[in-house]
């Protein structure tokens, strides 16, 4: 399952959407209400839930995570990890019950997408950070990701992980080039094309594609995108819409050409060097995976601690190594390039890891949809990719 996967479905996120969607007041929680008594000074420990496969591990030891070790040895703050969101929504209706009604959620950190935080953010269930508890974040955030739409100047978020939506395709059996999405509409690709189910994930390329500045989209964008998409599907252009099993189709050559997210192409490759990962000339979408603090979190002050911690540009170095996505520190990128390990030091030179100057200037945060929006533009885009 992606960990940027979106309703699957209308209906497979209705209380979530219903929720931010209606704009039901009992779900909105005031800034006043959003603190509890916090326990951090007596009780050395926090909860923070996670998407699975998304923190580094010890080879020898699946079950030791060498950075999450290390700070609680030196903090003494234990952490209780768990691997247990698998899905925006599903993880949202988890948890949505408790925080709606004024209640812990038993987590004091928690991981989730772009479009799933800016619900969170809107709805007031998280709580805004002391930045002045958190240098490391103030200092070495990357600047690209500083100020999202959902949450101007990052007061109640922090990117986990980054990555870039693009195109990966296989070079060698096209025997071609591939520089603009449009290329993926030739003649030679009818049939081995495949895009992103999710309306989150595949909109921001397709409009980037459509020459449209994402972070300012409009409605008639939206529509534009839908036009050319039913036109491409009626000609059985695009082979089928994926989650994440485009890495198969991709390998296995029934598909020659796909939208894909960065940190699966960098592990793609490892296997089949014939893998390219491109961001077209157009732009290609950044987006990134928050950390957060739920309203009434029993240990706010020892999980602010843990965010600032994993911005040490060592530690974030070393997660990075692991999880091979966009590094929200570029500082690690120096960290990495002197390590005495090639493999390790080859990372810093990877622009799906540390983007460089060319790159960035074509990556763009889209926009988030209104509440009003999601629920129209759901039942559009579903209806076209048979969801």
């Amino acid at each position: 399952m992606s960990r940027r996967s979106l309703l699957r479905a209308f209906g497979a996120g209705a209380a979530g959407v219903t929720l931010a969607g209606c704009g039901v007041p009992a779900a909105y929680v005031q800034p006043g209400d959003r603190a509890g008594r916090d326990a951090s000074a007596s009780d050395h420990s926090l909860h923070f839930a996670n998407w699975t496969l998304y923190i580094d591990t010890d080879d020898e030891n699946p079950t030791k995570r060498p950075t999450l070790d290390a700070f609680s040895k030196r903090t003494g703050i234990s952490v209780a990890y768990t691997e247990e969101i698998n899905d925006n929504d599903e993880f949202f209706g988890k948890i949505s019950p408790s925080l709606m009604n004024h209640q812990q959620t038993g987590r004091d950190l928690i991981v989730m997408s772009d479009w799933m935080s800016s619900r969170f953010v809107r709805l007031g269930w998280v709580q805004e950070m002391d930045r002045a508890k958190q240098p490391n974040v103030a200092k070495y955030l990357d600047p690209q990701l500083r100020s999202p739409a959902f949450d101007k100047g990052r007061m109640h978020s922090v990117p986990w992980q980054s990555g870039i939506t693009g195109i990966a395709y296989n070079r060698k059996k096209l025997g071609r080039e591939i520089k603009h999405l449009s290329d993926l509409w030739a003649d030679d690709l009818s049939g081995k094309v495949t895009l992103l189910s999710g309306l989150d994930e595949s909109l921001a390329l397709l409009m980037q594609g459509n020459g449209v500045d994402v972070t300012r989209w409009k409605r008639d964008d939206f529509y534009d995108v839908c036009d050319l998409v039913e036109k491409l599907v009626k000609k059985k252009h695009i082979r089928r819409f994926t989650g994440n099993d485009y890495i198969k189709d991709l390998s296995t050559g029934d598909v020659l050409a796909c939208q894909a997210y960065s940190g699966d192409i960098i592990q793609l490759q490892a296997d089949n060097p014939e893998i390219e990962f491109v961001v077209p000339e157009e732009g290609g979408e950044l987006w990134s995976e928050s950390l957060m603090i739920p309203n009434l979190a029993r240990h706010k002050r020892n999980a602010e601690k843990l965010i600032d911690y994993y911005y040490e540009p060592e530690v974030a170095a070393e997660l990075a190594a692991w999880v091979n996505y966009v590094c929200p520190v570029p500082a690690a990128q120096e960290v990495l390039a002197s390590s005495k390990d090639k493999e390790t030091a080859g990372l810093a030179e990877d622009p799906l890891i540390f983007p460089d100057d060319a790159m960035r200037k074509r990556l763009a945060s889209s926009r988030d949809f209104t509440p009003e929006e999601r629920t129209e533009f759901s039942k559009k885009w579903n209806s076209i990719v048979g969801l």
